[in-house]
């Protein structure tokens, strides 16, 4: 048989495996501009902390609603914007899960993500929770990609070495992060992309005549 080319398949979670719908509606109906929440909530300065576990998910809602007041007009008006926007539910590629699901009949498989203390619980709420074999969540190691330690702790949970591990991520910084650390890594756009990336581990054996 034919060796496999990768020992562990690290998969990001948003822009891959899930999709958050636009907050455009809410916003409208709260009074406020398109972009409005993403702008305040994914501020760097704002998002950091919830990401590397310095914040909980709830102190940084809080945080987001307490940024919004001004605008919302009222603190009470500013929390109920937040409370709606917490309320939405992402897109599950279910095409993704069948791919990643495959993929762990033959390889490890984690996801990978830059995500608040609320991760765990949403993956639940979703059926997610057992999909791969362990989730490296930035929010409980306390540092986000594309720290190059984050891909480390993959590796090591994994228990692959990097030149052993796919990566796949939307976004190209943590691409270009993961090839530093030594992993082939791929950028993801389309389902088409991860088919692909996954396809070698499935391959046949070329036939070789005896």
């Amino acid at each position: 048989m034919a060796a496999r080319p990768y020992d562990a398949v690290l998969c990001d979670i948003d822009g891959v495996l899930r999709h958050w719908p636009a907050a455009d509606d809410l916003e409208h109906a709260h009074g406020l501009s398109a972009g409005t929440l993403a702008a305040t909530a994914f501020a760097p300065s704002r998002l950091h902390p919830a990401i590397t576990g310095t914040i909980t998910d709830e102190q940084w809602r809080a945080e987001v609603a307490a940024d919004l007041a001004e605008l919302c007009g009222s603190a009470d008006r500013a929390h109920a914007v937040v409370t709606a926007w917490s309320g939405l539910v992402p897109r599950v590629d279910h095409e993704v899960v069948s791919l990643l699901t495959r993929a762990r009949e033959v390889a490890t498989v984690a996801l990978v993500s830059n995500a608040t203390t609320r991760l765990e619980w949403d993956l639940a709420r979703q059926g997610l929770d057992d999909l791969a074999d362990t989730v490296v969540n930035t929010a409980r190691i306390g540092f986000a990609k594309p720290d190059p330690r984050v891909y480390l702790i993959a590796a090591e949970r994994v228990g692959a070495p990097a030149h052993r591990c796919l990566f796949i991520d939307d976004t190209g910084v943590n691409v270009t992060a993961a090839r530093e650390a030594g992993m082939t890594a791929v950028h993801y756009r389309q389902t088409d992309d991860l088919r692909r990336a996954l396809a070698p581990l499935h391959s046949e054996p070329p036939h070789q005549d005896a």
